[in-house]
């Protein structure tokens, strides 16, 4: 068709939403029949606004959250003009004019404005040092204002406070998040949620104010922010003010234009997102569907996709949409969904809440207990995926809901909840409306067999990400059923799983990888079977990790014996079993990182973290720490990390056993032992808990008759609680079981697999794992002992090694010929977060285009 004679589609906006309509007109059709003419007030194309604070991170750029594909916009014909907003509508004579001058003509119009941040008409609100957070060039202004200042105050305790409030956080000041409310994302979660939320976010050091409001931006002398003032009289000193307080529509535009606005702001649209104009559409945040407002992508999406299929002829609506959301606020899970507050008629409620672990979970159920109406999860959301499925698809709930949040050990979700209780109907995916029937559909129909071309082609997982673990799981279920043998290989240069190699290293004695991947693999190896391959190695023989062939398949932290940090430095984590240590051994520690300029932190596993070591300079530093008899923390390595203690009966009044010298012990027996992931382990003296045992990857809990042994907890991303494995134990049992149950999760689990996500998909679970360990089900109670015993008689530390090898001292060079460091890293002095101006402290300033080495998955 000539250019000249198709009708023209204008679209103003190229956010997320204007996106997204855009790729919806190219599946339609639209950009062949029609000529689309998009204009944007901001310099870029689409970038992903969802992810925004990972601006922040050091490692993310304006070009690694573009949503736009390089050539994808020329591919579809579309005409885009960045920095070129519309300025003024003209409904009547169809006319777009832009702020360069440019008139167009349109026969359908998008507005597709978004919205801005809301800023309270606070006195000074508008002096230097104010920000908003809302784009990427409103992150760099942040960014710049940051530098010399040592507080910042976000002004908004909600959803869009926090992310700016992590931003704060990781720019290195000293962050405090004011809220009005009586608790902090007011909208999302109840008081209980509210309560947890803070004190999950006061532990990271952010200082919360709930119930505050805010009435005056004071400026000092240089007319700069200098502090807030509460309508209490009291008042917050400050260098920067973020605000993050809500948004408000983009509707300037359609309202200069006459088109009609709705009650509480938006541009008034119907249920094909059509203005009261003809061939004018809204759609996103800038929109008001019978008054109401969204602020979330997943509505956004849904309105973008009706005002495309309306303009192609089809039958289309938008009746509204869920707000379920859920989100990582610095760090921390928060999901709800549904009549989140109960505020239905007879609606009933379940909580859950584990202060140990720092986890909150309702449920809101009818009142006959049948459906689902809504829920809250804080601290542990990986349940959000088919719990909002469940509401959404209305289905029946089970004869005892609370499985449904109870932990995995007392019959949970897990148990009571799987993939076969969701039907067909089920929304999987609420940004793209994709159901579990859509989904099936392309695995059975189209034969897809991998999660990246099943994503691609239902868009499932492809929004918020927040379903991307429920669609993988649809996938092998499907797979399974279908009798098609799913792909569990470590990687494409291995027709194994982690446990199968494992075992051939151990059946046929193989040491290096050259061999294994000679004998049983193709090709030659990847930054995926490498490291694997290094840990089995060192489960299996407990050789050093850099020795010969080794040094060359270690992922990077093990590779120099120590975690690479964002700016190309190194920690120094030495061990403190049990986290006992002597005045002398402080004295050192202090000693030694005052000599090399080190950063210092104690730790929540007992120990002290020394930050700042230049690569050349760890050979130093070990050396002295070695001469002072402190050994590798392993805190680099797929490893024992810590077993933290209480003091127990040693010092404490309730003590009932030795914790304290149980740590001590323990931590010795199983320092170095190489594992699949990481390990952790607590022993709390009485049953208060303050070594938090319950949440490790082994705890111990003191009883009047000796121990109780729980396994498979752990915190961080994905908490879990630990399940009891045996109880009233005397010590010599506690140690013959830990050994059997270390070796035998050594054998069994996946790459990367913590014991909580081992344990969870093991067949049989805790009843099955201690069939083995307890009873010896299986006949390898010695077996495993035995293999254990040769770890603990053959461990080195490997630093004291490393010191005693010039070949290996070779590893710590900037340049393979040279003992010089590397001129491009240079330190500059630079405050710190909360430290007395004479503290003096070291920044490393890297070049821009200076390759790291491939970091550790989890650190």
């Amino acid at each position: 068709m000539n250019n000249a004679v198709r009708p023209n589609i204008v679209v103003i906006g190229n956010g997320m939403v204007g996106h997204h309509f855009l790729q919806t007109a190219f599946e339609l059709g639209l950009c062949t029949s029609h000529q689309v003419t998009v204009f944007a007030e901001e310099p870029r194309l689409a970038y992903d606004r969802v992810n925004l604070s990972k601006y922040f991170d050091g490692k993310t750029t304006a070009e690694d959250l573009s949503l736009v594909a390089e050539g994808e916009y020329e591919s579809y014909g579309v005409e885009v003009c960045v920095s070129d907003p519309a300025v003024e509508l003209d409904p009547i004579n169809r006319l777009v004019r832009t702020a360069s001058g440019r008139e167009q003509a349109y026969d359908f119009l998008i507005l597709a404005t978004g919205s801005r941040p809301f800023v309270p008409p606070i006195p000074g609100g508008n002096e230097p040092g104010c920000f908003v957070y809302r784009t990427i060039e409103d992150l760099a202004a942040i960014r710049a204002g940051a530098a010399g200042a040592k507080r910042g105050v976000v002004i908004g305790g909600g959803l869009l406070g926090l992310e700016a409030g992590n931003a704060v956080l990781s720019l290195g000041l000293e962050t405090h998040v004011v809220e009005f409310a009586p608790r902090l994302m007011p909208l999302q979660v109840d008081a209980t949620g509210g309560e947890l939320l803070k004190s999950r976010i006061t532990e990271l050091g952010v200082v919360v104010h709930v119930g505050k409001d805010t009435r005056e931006i004071v400026t000092g002398e240089d007319g700069r922010v200098a502090a807030l003032r509460f309508a209490d009289g009291s008042m917050l000193e400050t260098d920067l003010v973020i605000f993050s307080a809500g948004i408000r529509a983009r509707d300037e535009l359609a309202r200069n234009a006459g088109l009609k606005i709705g009650e509480r702001g938006g541009i008034a649209i119907d249920d094909q997102c059509r203005t009261e104009q003809p061939g004018v559409f809204a759609i996103g945040e800038c929109a008001a569907h019978f008054g109401r407002t969204y602020g979330l992508v997943a509505p956004g999406y849904r309105m973008a996709e009706v005002a495309a299929r309306v303009i192609a002829g089809e039958h289309a609506s938008f009746e509204g949409a869920d707000m379920s959301t859920k989100l990582k606020l610095l760090g921390v899970d928060v999901a709800s969904f549904g009549d989140a507050m109960a505020e239905a008629a007879g609606a009933k409620t379940i909580t859950f809440s584990d202060g140990v672990l720092g986890t909150y979970k309702k449920l809101v159920v009818s009142d006959d207990h049948k459906l689902l109406l809504g829920g809250i999860l804080v601290g542990d959301a990986r349940d959000y995926g088919r719990l909002s499925a469940h509401y959404l698809g209305a289905m029946p709930l089970p004869e005892n809901p609370a499985a449904l949040i109870a932990p995995a050990s007392d019959g949970g979700a897990n148990a009571a909840f799987g993939l076969g209780a969701l039907t067909d109907s089920a929304i999987i995916c609420s940004c793209h409306n994709v159901s579990k029937g859509a989904i099936r559909a392309a695995i059975c129909e189209g034969k897809v067999t991998e999660l990246k071309p099943l994503k691609k082609c239902t868009k499932a997982g492809t929004g918020c990400g927040s379903c991307s673990t429920l669609v993988d799981d649809i996938l092998k279920a499907e797979l399974t059923q279908a009798g098609v043998t799913v792909n569990n290989s470590i990687c494409e240069h291995f027709a194994h799983t982690r446990q199968e190699l494992y075992h051939l290293v151990r059946l046929h004695n193989i040491t290096t990888f050259r061999e294994l991947i000679e004998r049983h693999g193709t090709g030659l190896g990847c930054e995926i079977c490498k490291p694997a391959a290094a840990s089995i190695f060192a489960s299996v023989h407990n050789g050093h990790v850099l020795a010969g062939e080794h040094a060359t398949i270690q992922d990077t932290n093990d590779r120099f014996l120590a975690n690479i940090q964002k700016d190309g430095t190194y920690s120094v984590v030495p061990r403190l079993p049990g986290g006992e240590v002597t005045p002398d051994e402080l004295i050192a520690l202090g000693t030694i990182a005052k000599k090399y300029g080190l950063y210092t932190k104690v730790t929540g596993g007992q120990r002290i973290d020394m930050f700042g070591a230049r690569l050349e300079q760890l050979p130093a530093i070990w050396s002295d720490l070695t001469a002072q008899g402190f050994e590798s923390g392993h805190a680099y390595g797929k490893a024992l990390r810590t077993v933290k203690s209480c003091v127990g009966s040693t010092w404490c009044r309730y003590g009932v056993q030795d914790s304290l010298g149980l740590a001590v012990r323990l931590e010795h027996r199983y320092k170095g032992l190489r594992s699949p992931h990481k390990l952790k382990g607590g022993v709390s003296g009485c049953a208060r808990e303050c070594a938090e045992a319950q949440g490790k990857d082994f705890g111990i809990i003191a009883t009047e008759k000796g121990y109780n042994l729980y396994v498979g907890g752990n915190g961080g991303m994905k908490p879990r609680h630990a399940v009891l494995l045996a109880a009233d134990l005397d010590e010599a049992t506690v140690v013959r079981y830990l050994d059997r149950f270390f070796m035998f999760y050594v054998r069994t689990a996946d790459r990367l697999q913590r014991t909580a996500t081992w344990l969870e998909k093991l067949e049989g679970g805790i009843d099955y794992v201690r069939q083995v360990i307890v009873d010896d089900s299986l006949g390898l109670g010695a077996e495993l002992e035995a293999e254990m015993a040769h770890i603990v008689g053959t461990y080195q530390c490997e630093w004291k090694t490393t010191l005693e090898s010039p070949d290996k001292l070779k590893l710590f060079r900037a340049f393979i010929n040279s003992d010089k460091p590397d001129p491009s890293v240079v330190f500059v002095e630079e405050r710190r977060q909360q430290r007395p101006a004479s503290w003096s402290e070291k920044k490393t300033i890297l070049p821009k285009k200076l390759r790291l080495p491939v970091f550790s998955a989890d650190e």
